[in-house]
């Protein structure tokens, strides 16, 4: 509750309550990453950074191997088609596309990599304590049936959609945009860091509500017989806003943007280089 006044008068304190009938309780201050981060560590230690390594892998080799292959064939045949040139609109369509597909592929390994970071915040009764990605997998699809590997893919598929379009698109647009005003010579390690740094940024901003959503869709539990927290994404939405506020939907923007960035750097740099590998090869 809200403290009352007090003033000091010489060793005294004199305390002045409030008599206001309608004081409102002051919520706890959340912990930032760096806390949680070092709250992970004395708790679980090192290894609890690294919770749900093994599905974010498996993730990852199914999801962007997908999207950033299926991006690249749609935007080579598109720009063909436009006569050498893709405007912005049709690079957000193929981000779209691939972004879509690449989720509904890796969404399996995706609940199980939601399910593995979250485990250690849960009561040591409710912890489910999973050995790897494939035990996780494994023990879904015998405790929940084969439907539980894709529950929330419609968040997740809408989320790798806004992800692919808005990171893809805007590192391509941003890259044009830095050769168009230095020359095709600026075509280096400097452009591509600046324009994957941006695309970072881009797809964090857009992609953190959906993710807010389809975090608390994949952890809710449902016990047998009674009905489930949220009845879908918009239930969830609506329920988290009326909670917690509209800025509850960019909870942990500031750690999506801490992992966006370098992952999203990392990416694009090594995609570049794998690039002039290939080029010029027909396969």
């Amino acid at each position: 509750m809200r403290p009352a006044l007090a003033f000091h008068a010489g060793a005294q304190t004199v305390a002045i309550p409030h008599h206001h009938h309608h004081d409102i309780p002051v919520a706890p201050r959340k912990p930032g990453p760096v806390a949680v981060g070092a709250q992970i560590l004395r708790s679980e230690g090192a290894a609890g950074l690294f919770s749900g390594v093994s599905a974010t892998m498996l993730r990852q080799t199914l999801y962007s191997t997908t999207r950033m292959g299926l991006y690249d064939i749609l935007k080579t045949k598109w720009t063909k088609e436009n006569g050498g040139v893709l405007p912005l609109h049709r690079k957000i369509a193929a981000g779209l596309i691939a972004g879509g597909v690449g989720a509904a592929v890796g969404n399996p390994a995706d609940v199980a990599m939601v399910r593995m970071q979250a485990d250690g915040r849960l009561p040591l009764a409710d912890r489910r304590n999973y050995k790897s990605v494939g035990d996780a997998i494994k023990r879904m699809v015998h405790d929940e049936g084969v439907r539980s590997l894709w529950r929330g893919s419609s968040l997740t598929i809408n989320r790798a959609m806004i992800v692919t379009a808005s990171q893809l698109a805007t590192y391509d647009q941003a890259k044009e945009a830095i050769l168009a005003h230095r020359g095709a010579g600026a075509d280096g390690l400097a452009t591509h860091v600046t324009a994957s740094f941006a695309a970072g940024i881009v797809a964090a901003a857009a992609s953190n509500p959906v993710d807010v959503v389809k975090t608390r869709m994949m952890n809710m539990k449902v016990a047998p017989g009674a009905p489930p927290p949220y009845a879908g994404a918009v239930d969830c939405a609506l329920k988290t806003v009326r909670a917690e506020g509209p800025m509850a939907l960019y909870k942990g923007f500031i750690p999506t943007v801490m992992r966006q960035g370098p992952f999203t750097v990392v990416l694009f740099v090594t995609l570049e280089q794998v690039r002039k590998v290939f080029k010029g090869m027909d396969f």
